[in-house]
């Protein structure tokens, strides 16, 4: 590699007019010269800091990603002098305070994380940095869904079927990372969920197999063993595309109040299928739709294709339309009877199961996305000066950050306490003991998210309204937290849930 040509400060300092402008930003020196008419904010402001060190006022209004962007015009450095800002390398941890879960600190220990799980968390993190990262931003903006090539790409790679969680879909295949397949827990779905959250692109974070996450645990744990070949290899391979149909315009929260209907067949080998669905998650892209409906004397869920009468339409919701949600409908669908998920009449068993694991994954999520926004309050707070100080010498700022430290500590280790009991109870057990559990867990993390999504807007003040720039992602978090706190059960309807299940072992007590 070719040394950098080095410069002294009285050299840059000649090169002070609009038409040969350099600066110097972290002791490093960009020639701007040719930049002026292309800098969003206008040549004045160049012209101001021309010839001189422009580190304070660039970073009180540009990110440090701005000068990888514009590498080229980088020249040179300062005699005897280096860059002092960390720039965090893929697949690096963050030294900003409170970035990171105390696991991965080397000052602490933890009794839940093994060599695989730290393992995992290195070279996923790696593989995010390296081939998810730049698709995911590029997509949140555009709207488009994800690649096949990145779908396939985390298919050979078992990828996707690690993100379904432990069982005997992962028994004898070669995981990511090493991981054997029998060993792999809950604490590596974890790791998984969250490492993608890092990213920062919440429509993305769904478009990338969210629907499969709740979509093709029904069928794993409910379809015949012939429907299963037919649909698993091909969506874990990340050819096809599954979604989970439940919600309606009708019907939210209330599952019992679907109206989706089926009607078997006078000769009683199909289901003729009616109704539905609305703010399905992949729904817009997805091959097979997990739908919850109404039978003669109950409720059912039947694996629908896309096929004729199947019609899907975008809904614009408040994050990327990456993400796919949709509008469903179903118009005299013709579906074989093989293509039910459990009994007949019983589905209400078959949607359920799925509510735990989903609502913990919305938790791992959540957890996640809020640390990422404690790490851009953190720098913010110290890269930003006001009245002539850094604006974390205020008093109030810093109590801002404390609650919001608070706030994400809290979750991550009440997420790590249920993790540890999922990985040590069998699927009765967890529906008995942590349905409640969950419940309340998933309503803390929303609730976390919405202080901290105020708390954090205060502090980047107009920028954090701002959808580019600075703020960015505090905006994303803003604009999109209460999707954790509507989809998967909403705040109060999981609040009610986990005081009843409480409710239900309370002892004859007395004060």
């Amino acid at each position: 590699m070719t040394e950098e040509k080095r410069y002294t400060r009285e050299e840059v300092a000649r090169h002070n007019k609009a038409d040969d402008l350099w600066v110097i930003i972290d002791h490093v020196v960009y020639d701007l010269s040719k930049f002026g008419d292309f800098h969003p904010g206008g040549a004045s402001v160049l012209v101001d800091v021309a010839g001189k060190d422009a580190t304070t006022a660039f970073y009180n209004l540009h990110r440090h990603e701005v000068l990888a962007k514009y590498k080229r015009l980088r020249i040179g450095k300062i005699e005897g002098e280096e860059p002092e800002v960390i720039e965090q390398l893929p697949g690096e941890l963050s030294l900003v305070p409170y970035a990171e879960p105390t696991w991965l600190k080397p000052e602490f220990s933890s009794p839940y994380y093994k060599e695989s799980h730290k393992r995992l968390q290195r070279e996923f993190r790696l593989f995010v940095d390296q081939h998810v990262k730049e698709e995911a931003l590029q997509c949140e903006e555009s709207g488009k869904r994800p690649s096949d090539e990145l779908f396939r790409k985390m298919g050979e790679l078992n990828m996707l079927a690690m993100r379904l969680g432990p069982g005997k879909h992962l028994h004898g295949l070669k995981l990511f990372a090493d991981i054997d397949g029998k060993e792999f827990d809950y604490f590596h779905e974890q790791i998984i969920t969250q490492e993608l959250c890092r990213v920062g692109a919440r429509g993305f974070a769904d478009a990338l197999s969210g629907g499969m996450v709740i979509g093709l645990p029904p069928v794993l744990n409910f379809g015949s063993p012939e429907l299963k070949k037919e649909v698993v290899p091909a969506v874990l391979k990340g050819e096809k595309f599954i979604c989970l149909a439940i919600s309606e315009a009708f019907a939210g929260s209330d599952v019992a109040g679907l109206q989706c209907h089926a009607v078997k067949t006078p000769d009683g080998k199909h289901y003729i299928v009616n109704g539905t669905k609305k703010w399905i998650t992949n729904g817009t892209f997805a091959d097979y739709f997990t739908t919850g409906v109404k039978t003669e004397k109950g409720l059912s869920v039947l694996l629908i294709p896309r096929c004729e009468g199947v019609e899907t339409k975008q809904i614009k919701t408040s994050y990327s339309t990456t993400a796919g949600t949709a509008y469903v409908t179903y118009d005299n669908v013709k579906v074989p009877v093989e293509y039910l998920l459990g009994k007949e009449n019983k589905g209400l068993q078959v949607i359920l199961s799925n509510f735990n694991h989903e609502r913990w994954v919305m938790c791992c999520s959540s957890v996640r996305t809020s640390r990422l926004i404690v790490e851009e309050c953190m720098k913010w707070a110290n890269q930003r000066r006001v009245f002539g100080k850094p604006l974390i010498s205020q008093a109030v700022i810093r109590q801002k950050l404390a609650k919001m430290i608070s706030l994400v500590e809290s979750a991550q280790n009440w997420l790590e306490n249920t993790t540890n009991a999922m990985c040590h109870m069998d699927y009765r057990q967890q529906s008995e003991h942590l349905a409640g559990q969950i419940a309340l867990l998933k309503m803390f993390c929303t609730r976390a998210e919405h202080e901290i999504a105020d708390e954090a807007i205060q502090i980047f003040g107009g920028r954090g309204i701002t959808k580019t720039g600075m703020g960015k992602y505090v905006e994303m978090f803003h604009r999109t937290y209460k999707f954790n706190a509507i989809l998967g059960g909403a705040e109060e309807v999981l609040a009610d849930l986990g005081v009843r299940q409480a409710i239900k072992s309370m002892p004859n007590a007395k004060l």
